[in-house]
């Protein structure tokens, strides 16, 4: 159920001035693993959970929702040059059932690394957590979003995966199953924050920065034909299929993250259609 806070802040000095109630759509699914654009009026900005976000000049901005994002969320709408006045909106993330999978015949150092392993999947962390740190201005991301490749969803975002019959950390991507070299697309208008060889868990990567915080991550890959600093269009061949870092068969892993917090990339290709619901705090 929505609730709504609008605060009037009174200024007097001989007569007296009320700030106008400010206004804020969301558009999307308002749900755990979800990502929905929001929507206010030019010359405002908006805080989520007491941090700023980037704007459009049309007002648009992005919020996702982890796959374990607590229930109650506020913003914070106001003028640009306001005094301290504005609007609060406090709104409820719906929770999403999550699938588990048993996956079998994983080589077991994947599963359970050895010491030697350790410092490769340390690695990882660190160039994959750097590549998305970064929040620039770019409204790449207004292109919208296509589909990297075309095939059977072998895994879905969410899902908790136990391999070899010991419990692992929650998928956070989805999984297309395609033949070895199948290319691969960009999924949406960016720049090139990552191309590295050869992880231990996701193989070779890229990831693709799309502006506000938004990148795409595309993982396994066979082939990467882009390098860092890059900048690609919709459509764009990044690389091939492949089945490179922990993988039991050739497929894409197709990630999504907005200033860090993993989505559902699938949702990606709602955001900008017209016919998307958007309702109004």
């Amino acid at each position: 159920m929505m609730m709504k806070n609008r605060f009037l802040y009174l200024i007097f000095s001989g007569c007296f001035w009320v700030a106008s109630a400010q206004a804020a759509d969301l558009c999307g699914t308002v749900q755990q693993g979800e990502i929905v654009i929001g929507k206010i009026l030019p010359k405002q900005e908006v805080l989520f959970n007491g941090k700023k976000l980037p704007v459009t000049t049309d007002g648009r901005f992005l919020l996702a929702f982890g796959r374990d994002e607590i229930n109650t969320q506020e913003l914070w709408v106001q003028d640009t040059q306001s005094m301290g006045g504005g609007t609060s909106y406090t709104f409820a993330v719906a929770p999403k059932k999550w699938d588990i999978q048993n996956i079998t015949g994983v080589p077991p150092r994947k599963v359970t690394p050895s010491d030697a392993d350790m410092d490769a999947i340390q690695l990882e962390g660190k160039v994959v957590g750097a590549a998305l740190k970064g929040v620039d201005d770019s409204t790449a991301w207004t292109s919208g979003f296509i589909l990297p490749v075309e095939g059977r969803i072998s895994g879905k975002f969410g899902g908790q995966r136990i391999m070899n019959k010991i419990p692992k950390s929650p998928h956070r991507g989805m999984d297309i199953a395609a033949r070895e070299g199948t290319p691969i697309k960009a999924a949406a208008d960016g720049k090139i924050v990552l191309a590295y060889p050869d992880l231990f868990y996701s193989g070779n990567t890229v990831i693709i920065d799309h502006g506000f915080g938004l990148q795409t991550i595309y993982a396994h890959m066979k082939e990467m034909n882009v390098k860092r600093g890059d900048v690609v269009k919709q459509g764009d061949i990044i690389g091939s299929v492949g089945k490179t870092g922990r993988v039991t068969g050739p497929h894409l892993h197709w990630g999504a993250s907005l200033r860090d917090v993993r989505f559902n990339p699938q949702s990606l290709l709602d955001i900008n259609k017209k016919q998307q619901k958007c309702f109004t705090l």
